[in-house]
C-alpha cells in the first residue's frame, strides 16, 4: 500500500465521520448546547472543517477553499475569514451560529475533494518536508496531516456523541 492511499483512507473516514454525524439532522440540534460553554453541532464541525481547509491549503501552497470557493460569504458568520476556531471562546462558539446541515456538508466535500487532490500527489519522501519551523522538532508534512486527521476524527466524534445525546432527550 501506498502511503498517500492510507492518508486518502484517513481522510475519507473524516469525511464520512462528518456525514454521519449530519446526515438527516434536525437542523435545530446544530446549535443546542448541553451547558452555557459547551461546543454545538455546528461549531464542531465548521472548526474541524476550517482547520483541514487551512492547514492542507497552507502546506499545499493554495488558497483555502473559504476564501478562494466564496464559503466564508456563505456562511455569513461575525469572525473574520481567518477565523478557524482555534483560541475561541465559549461566546466565540456560540456566536457560529450555522443553522442548515446542508451548507456543513457541502463545504466539507468541497475541503475533502481538495485534500483528496492534494495527498494523491504525495509520495513517501514528500512526508519529511518540514512545514513549520516554529515547534521542537520542526513539524514535517506527514506529521501534519496526521495530526489533521486525529484532531479532525475527535470532533467528529464529538459531533456524533452530541447528535445521539440531543435526539435521546
Amino acid at each position: 500500500m501506498e502511503i498517500r492511499d492510507l492518508l486518502l483512507t484517513a481522510f475519507d473516514n473524516v469525511e464520512e465521520s462528518v456525514r454521519g454525524a449530519l446526515d438527516g439532522i434536525d437542523p435545530a440540534l446544530l446549535t443546542v448546547r448541553l451547558d452555557p460553554d459547551a461546543n454545538t453541532i455546528a461549531w464542531l464541525v465548521w472548526h474541524l472543517t476550517r482547520v483541514q481547509d487551512d492547514h492542507v491549503a497552507e502546506v499545499a501552497g493554495v488558497e483555502q477553499a473559504y476564501t478562494e470557493a466564496g464559503w466564508a460569504d456563505r456562511f455569513a458568520l461575525p469572525f473574520p475569514p481567518s477565523a478557524h476556531g482555534y483560541g475561541f471562546t465559549s461566546s466565540d462558539v456560540g456566536r457560529t451560529e450555522i443553522t442548515d446541515p446542508q451548507l456543513l456538508l457541502d463545504y466539507h466535500a468541497d475541503v475533502h475533494r481538495r485534500t483528496a487532490e492534494f495527498v494523491r500527489t504525495l509520495t513517501a519522501a514528500d512526508l519529511d518536508r518540514v512545514v513549520d519551523r516554529r515547534w521542537d522538532p520542526p513539524v514535517t508534512l506527514g506529521v501534519r496531516l496526521l495530526s489533521v486527521i486525529g484532531d479532525d476524527l475527535q470532533h467528529a466524534g464529538q459531533a456524533a456523541l452530541l447528535r445521539g445525546s440531543l435526539e435521546r432527550r
